[in-house]
């Protein structure tokens, strides 16, 4: 049990310290980011409780409405709405990068959950692979949601363009991942080139929102040295 425990937590953790580090500027405080965290870990009940009874209703008649509607839009929408209304606002959401930070922490604590689950039911043997994929795959979603959520939040005009993309990426993405899982027949060959492509995409954003970051703080900084002066 303990060991279930530590292989599906352990996964989540590493890559919410790894894209926590990658804060240069004002790093955001620990038992905030982990407040996101159990934030998104509190949103697997809900999530399993309407996609149980989408399923008792047979209203999932294809792997398509599957894929978008019973996994991707069910899981993006909400992890989103935590981080619009729960994060946006907040003081400490206070530099582009922050988005990244917190779309990160809300993604992964879901993912986590999610992951001990699915060892407790079908073994510590699927540890890696449910790393490697799942988990690693809600990472991204997270840092893409939270590249647009941090843009809408400090870029000047268009704000509802950065607010959109921020939902619609990662649900795109998180649909066409699952659709390759539960439709093709050799998804292996698939979904290596899309983690790869995911990946990609992904660190672009982390490198965007660095830029992004250390452009806000470029203008801060003049205003905090007259105001010390």
């Amino acid at each position: 049990m303990l060991g279930i425990l530590s292989a599906g937590v352990a996964p989540g953790l590493a890559l919410l310290s790894y894209f926590y580090l990658k804060d240069e500027y004002e790093p955001e405080p620990v038992s905030f980011v982990l407040r996101t965290f159990l934030y998104g870990a509190l949103l697997v009940f809900p999530i399993m409780f309407i996609q149980h009874v989408l399923e008792s209703e047979h209203l999932v008649k294809s792997h398509l409405i599957d894929a978008f509607l019973s996994s991707s839009l069910l899981e993006e929408f909400f992890k989103w709405f935590i981080l619009f209304y729960a994060i946006y606002q907040h003081v400490e959401f206070d530099e582009p990068f922050d988005g990244i930070v917190y779309g990160v922490a809300v993604s992964l604590g879901f993912a986590t959950i999610e992951n001990i689950f699915y060892l407790l039911a079908n073994g510590i043997e699927h540890a890696m692979s449910r790393a490697l994929l799942p988990v690693s795959s809600h990472a991204m979603f997270g840092v893409i949601m939270g590249f647009y959520i941090g843009k809408a939040k400090f870029t000047e005009g268009h704000k509802a363009k950065w607010v959109i993309l921020s939902l619609l990426l990662p649900f795109l993405l998180h649909g066409s991942y699952d659709f390759i899982l539960m439709s093709l027949e050799h998804w292996v060959f698939i979904i290596f080139p899309f983690m790869i492509f995911l990946w990609w995409f992904g660190l672009r954003k982390v490198k965007k929102a660095k830029i992004l970051s250390a452009n806000h703080f470029k203008k801060q900084y003049p205003v905090q040295k007259t105001l010390q002066s």
